[in-house]
């Protein structure tokens, strides 16, 4: 009965029957295959909201500063794609205050900003604080050295900085390592990424306080020496919207704890193996040949 009133709904015989046996019409095959397709359809329709409701399938869109591709984020991202294969991602270079709109007005789902951040509907999760160190063409004198270097023998120097509009934690940082040196820094120059003041750096425009998980950027021409002393440290965190609509942001939250964690743990096992000083050999192994 339920058959012959889909047939009248169709308006089509699906079925030819006789007393012997029962078999598809023409019209009956192509209805029956179109069928199976449609149900498999719907099957993974299924599939593809659950995975999306879980975290588990979809889109994420992610936006970082230049500093997080030296430490976390290649360790988080490479976590996440063998966790969360379906989920697509999407990058975005973006200082800290171009995050803070682009997540505001939902264009990115999270960012990795460098703290501290307070801004209303606005979750910042810390993720690591990094050591600053010097950063000086090679052929600087204190290069040679190979040693520690007392921020305040450098007062006549001149030092490139991000402006703090687009990194007002750094730049706060930065600005009180050199009131606890004892002087005001000469700014010869102002860059927004820590690629162009490396490049800056090298180019001879001055000397940079900067990240030491940049000591990685491999740059022509370029030393990093630690500062003598105890100074403050930068702090990198995990932002996202406090009411977020994507559940994928929290399956990527675990993946960048993971990789912060490791991050730190190596680092603070590779401080451990460096001497308070190093000689001159292993000076000119830090320098970028």
């Amino acid at each position: 009965m339920q058959i012959r009133d889909l047939e009248l709904e169709l308006k089509v015989r699906l079925f030819d029957r006789s007393s012997r046996r029962v078999e598809l019409t023409p019209g009956g095959e192509a209805f029956y295959g179109a069928a199976r397709a449609v149900l498999a359809q719907v099957e993974q329709a299924r599939i593809a909201a659950q995975r999306a409701q879980s975290g588990e399938h979809g889109s994420l869109s992610i936006a970082f500063v230049s500093i997080a591709d030296y430490n976390v984020l290649p360790s988080a991202l490479k976590q996440f794609r063998e966790r969360f294969p379906a989920i697509e991602v999407q990058l975005h270079e973006l200082t800290t205050d171009a995050q803070l709109r682009e997540i505001a007005a939902e264009r990115v789902d999270v960012g990795i900003a460098l703290g501290p951040i307070e801004a209303a509907g606005i979750e910042f999760m810390p993720l690591l604080r990094e050591r600053l160190v010097l950063a000086l063409p090679a052929a600087h004198p204190a290069s040679r050295l190979g040693q520690s270097v007392a921020l305040k023998s450098l007062g006549a120097e001149q030092f490139v900085m991000v402006p703090r509009h687009f990194a007002p934690g750094l730049h706060d940082t930065t600005t009180a390592i050199f009131q606890a040196a004892g002087f005001a820094p000469r700014i010869s120059q102002y860059a927004r990424q820590m690629q162009t003041v490396i490049s800056l750096v090298a180019g001879g425009f001055g000397l940079a306080i900067v990240p030491e998980s940049l000591q990685t950027l491999q740059r022509t021409g370029v030393c990093y020496l630690p500062l003598k002393g105890r100074y403050p440290r930068i702090e990198m965190g995990l932002i996202y919207r406090a009411r977020h609509r994507n559940p994928a942001v929290l399956r990527f939250r675990d993946s960048i704890v993971a990789a912060a964690t490791s991050y730190a743990a190596d680092m603070t096992s590779a401080s451990m193996r460096v001497g308070p000083r190093p000689s001159r050999r292993k000076a000119r192994h830090r320098q970028v040949a």
